[in-house]
């Protein structure tokens, strides 16, 4: 016996809710770490952002995100509006 389309639908849905679930934990997690990383850049009077370390880190993200049949432009973006967070951050560690 096969799922009727809105069981299916809710079984779809229950996934992505998982989904969004493990990503705002891992978001979580990664911003305590880049705050570990900003309060040691501040305690070292290290700048609050690495545009080397940025641009690589884009690369290998939109690598990533091809790989994985995801819009690299995607990544980029969302990558970027994580190291504006991330640096807005570094900046109030300074505070």
């Amino acid at each position: 016996m096969t799922d009727s389309p809105l069981e299916r639908l809710n079984d779809i849905r229950t996934s992505i809710d998982n989904f969004d679930a493990a990503l705002i934990h891992i978001l979580a997690e990664r911003f305590r770490k880049t705050k570990e990383v900003g309060a040691l850049k501040a305690a070292h009077d290290l700048p609050p952002s690495d545009p080397t370390r940025e641009k690589q880190q884009i690369q290998r993200l939109r690598h990533l995100a091809e790989s994985s049949d995801l819009d690299p432009d995607f990544a980029e973006k969302f990558l970027e509006f994580v190291i504006r967070e991330v640096i807005q951050h570094h900046h109030e560690a300074r505070k």
